[in-house]
């Protein structure tokens, strides 16, 4: 893996450096009102602000409340115009938000991209919404970030 990609991990909190627990108390603090700035958080959660600020694009708390509402795939696509585009209008027409989209240097005539969404408000059941996904004109494969589990059949000619 190269540098510029990123890897998501969850580990049980009690494998950490306590310097990310640290952060997250911070964020917390931040995000309930009881610190009124950066500084005042990482100072109550008892950690240097500029550990706040390195740390604080990078840790996040995992909310099980929110695991089924959230989706991330990662996409094997044809580098052609308008398969991204088309991809992306797929989710918006299903209902689903899309957070974050990540697209690496398309090489050998494929990009890999990853999309994760909020798709508690989907139009359709979750298999549907994977299968339209997947029969989209230049989507080669579709893989699960959470189960590392292949979706689609690899097609390199579709």
């Amino acid at each position: 893996m190269s540098e510029k990609q990123t890897a998501w991990v969850l580990a049980d909190a009690r494998a950490l450096p306590e310097v990310f627990l640290k952060v997250l108390k911070a964020k917390e603090l931040l995000a309930s009102g009881e610190a009124n700035s950066a500084a005042e958080a990482a100072r109550c959660a008892g950690i240097s602000r500029s550990a706040f600020y390195k740390y604080k694009d990078a840790v996040f708390p995992y909310n099980e409340e929110a695991e089924g509402r959230l989706l991330t795939l990662h996409f094997l696509l044809q580098d052609r115009p308008g398969v991204l585009s088309s991809l992306l209008s797929a989710f918006a027409e299903a209902g689903a938000n899309i957070l974050t989209v990540n697209q690496n240097i398309p090489d050998s005539g494929t990009a890999s991209v990853s999309v994760s969404a909020r798709v508690d408000r989907l139009d359709m059941t979750m298999d549907l919404f994977l299968q339209t996904l997947a029969d989209l004109k230049g989507v080669l494969k579709i893989t699960s970030a959470a189960a590392g589990q292949n979706i689609t059949k690899d097609n390199p000619r579709k």
